[in-house]
């Protein structure tokens, strides 16, 4: 691996994500950070399902339509063979293309009517995925207005120059981080509020959170407050996390990396009477679940098994994979669930069981009834739920 390689390894396996945190909430649509070859090596905003089981040759590369439209320095705003709108810009370092930032895989209302062309029975066949499941991310598909497609491409644009910037800094081992800052944090209010002037539409609340968030958190940096900076990017990308109500499959790691955030910010809370463990292999990440289906039984596990115990306790995260089935274990080692919740997961009238409940149809109506949530343990040694899906959406028994 060359120096320009690693070094861009390296600037996308630092907090890249949380930097733009603020500003990536003015847009919900997708945008990914790729290498010259078009694998993607950062996630900011995730595709659509359909690009990514239909489209996509694994969930680690781009599409080859971006493929064939990747040309050193030269951007692209083209419609797909599936009449989506994309965007394609590069990062240029020293006149040199190091990577693009690719997104919005949308359709605009003038192109919509393509998606009813889609041969579903064919792509079903040809990919051995459900028709069902080709029908439904066909419709899962957004529809944007163009002057929306054109605030989320200055997005992508401003992004595209700030990795520059920040390339340039790293490539060259600069000590300029309190001066980028600063730079940054002026280039993102201008141009936040240049788009808020272009289209007063945009969510605010949120985008406020998040940007006052960001602002603190790069105050505790000049103050060389690291835990609270840390603790404020982490509580920024869980709550932008959550609000991503789609109805879309994410990705077991991305669900991970949040929940370890969740886990980071109760540890600061908790501080020796919360110790965590996650264990999820790699070949295991990419697989994809319904976004927040982990997190609420790890919460469920910190309340009602870790919180009561007077010493505290241990979160244990992991997964198997066997045969077509993959099973992620939440355990604890905490007092078990109380008498009354147990029951309660039985009762359909009694609001305590609801999250366990929704959790599991959620499950079931993507993967078919054999998949789902169980309590398979939980007494006073500790509790363990289960989540059971398959390694292929059309896995179904």
């Amino acid at each position: 691996m060359n120096k320009t390689n690693k070094t861009l390894k390296n600037l996308v396996n630092s907090n890249l994500y949380s930097r733009y945190s603020g500003f990536l909430s003015l847009s919900n649509i997708s945008l990914q950070l790729i290498d010259t070859n078009g694998d993607i090596l950062l996630e900011f905003n995730p595709s659509p399902d359909f690009c990514k089981l239909v489209c996509q040759e694994d969930d680690k590369r781009i599409c080859s339509d971006y493929i064939s439209r990747l040309k050193s320095g030269k951007g692209d705003r083209f419609t797909c063979r599936y009449g989506l709108t994309n965007i394609l810009l590069p990062v240029d370092v020293n006149k040199q293309t190091i990577g693009y930032v690719v997104g919005a895989q949308v359709y605009s209302p003038d192109s919509e009517y393509q998606k009813y062309l889609i041969d579903i029975m064919a792509i079903a066949k040809d990919k051995k995925l459900e028709p069902e499941f080709i029908a439904k991310s066909i419709a899962a598909i957004k529809t944007i207005e163009a002057n929306k497609v054109d605030i989320h491409e200055q997005l992508c644009n401003h992004i595209a120059k700030n990795i520059s910037y920040d390339f340039s800094e790293s490539i060259n081992n600069t000590d300029k981080a309190i001066a980028r800052l600063s730079i940054e944090k002026e280039m993102l209010e201008k141009k936040i509020l240049d788009l808020e002037a272009k289209n007063m539409s945009l969510v605010v609340n949120p985008h406020f959170l998040f940007n006052t968030l960001n602002s603190i958190a790069r105050i505790a940096y000049f103050e060389k407050s690291h835990t609270t900076e840390e603790l404020i990017y982490c509580l920024s990308d869980l709550l932008r996390y959550n609000l991503k109500q789609d109805d879309e499959l994410h990705t077991i790691g991305n669900e991970m990396d949040n929940i370890e955030k969740y886990l980071y910010i109760q540890k600061v809370r908790f501080k020796n009477r919360l110790e965590y463990d996650i264990n999820i292999a790699d070949d295991i990440k990419h697989h994809r679940i319904p976004n927040m289906i982990i997190q609420p039984i790890v919460e469920n596990a910190l309340i009602h098994g870790i919180s009561p115990k007077r010493d505290g306790g241990r979160i244990k995260i992991y997964a198997e994979k066997y045969k077509n089935d993959i099973n992620i274990f939440v355990m604890d080692n905490g007092n078990g669930f109380p008498k009354e919740v147990l029951q309660s997961l039985q009762q359909p009238e009694n609001k305590l069981g609801i999250g366990f409940r929704s959790t599991d149809k959620r499950l079931k109506r993507y993967f078919g009834d054999c998949y789902g949530l169980k309590i398979i343990k939980s007494d006073y040694s500790g509790s363990t739920v289960t989540i059971s899906i398959p390694t292929k959406p059309n896995a179904r028994r």
